[in-house]
């Protein structure tokens, strides 16, 4: 069975503390690079949405007449239910 020492401790606190500058320093290297590719990367999200967003069904349902607008709505989502949990009751103060 080991014991609690002094030089024990001391090690142990001169790792943790060797671990966190070591940890700092790569994160200092690592982490602009981590932030470059995660921004690319929402940036190509963006512009593919853009596309998307510009071959949207919605375009295509114009008829040729003006008359009449045609709406697919079988992509359409359900509008949300809301619970009513109870009724609202109005008070007043009274002094």
């Amino acid at each position: 069975m080991q014991e609690a020492s002094f030089t024990n401790l001391f090690k142990t606190i001169m790792w943790i503390i060797a671990f966190y500058y070591i940890f700092k320093f790569l994160a200092r290297i690592f982490l602009p690079v981590l932030v470059k590719k995660a921004v690319e990367k929402a940036g190509e999200n963006f512009q593919r949405q853009q596309q998307y967003g510009q071959h949207n069904p919605w375009q295509n349902t114009r008829s040729n007449n003006n008359d009449e607008i045609i709406i697919n709505t079988e992509n359409a989502k359900k509008p949300r239910e809301t619970k009513k949990v109870g009724d609202y009751v109005d008070y007043e103060e009274i002094d």
